[in-house]
């Protein structure tokens, strides 16, 4: 396991792609499922940065479990607590305009993983994603 504990700030958001990617290439990541945990990375860590701690900022520790099979990437924030897979999944077969405002991110995360759990423990947000390589 390796760690990444960054202020959630979006202009982090490059040293935190580049840490997921290093651990990624450790074991010869396959190409799409690294865009599709980085497109991940990208939507969460991006969430956190702009609404666990709002107006305030915090710190997102990021941990990576990568082996040859699997990737497990966990987000760890101490904000607000929010369960973004309560949240029901948008309606993507409105048009844009017909559909309500956020959800979309989340949502193209879930489909994109293989897992995902979140709980909010000891007074933090845990959020994992898992994509089998």
């Amino acid at each position: 396991m390796k760690e990444l504990i960054i202020d959630a700030l979006t202009e982090n958001l490059d040293a935190v792609i580049a840490f997921v990617t290093e651990q990624l290439e450790t074991v010869d990541c396959p190409m799409k499922a690294q865009m599709q945990i980085e497109v991940a990375v990208e939507e969460l860590f991006v969430n956190i940065a702009h609404y666990a701690y709002a107006p305030n900022t915090g710190s997102a520790t990021i941990r990576t479990e990568i082996t040859a099979d699997t990737a497990e990437i966990t987000f760890i924030d101490s904000g607000v607590p929010y369960d973004p897979l309560a949240k029901p999944d948008p309606d993507v077969t409105l048009s844009a305009k017909e559909r309500q405002i956020g959800g979309l991110g989340i949502y193209m995360v879930k489909k994109s993983m293989d897992d995902m759990r979140y709980e909010y423990r000891e007074g933090q947000n845990i959020l994992t994603i898992v994509k089998k390589l």
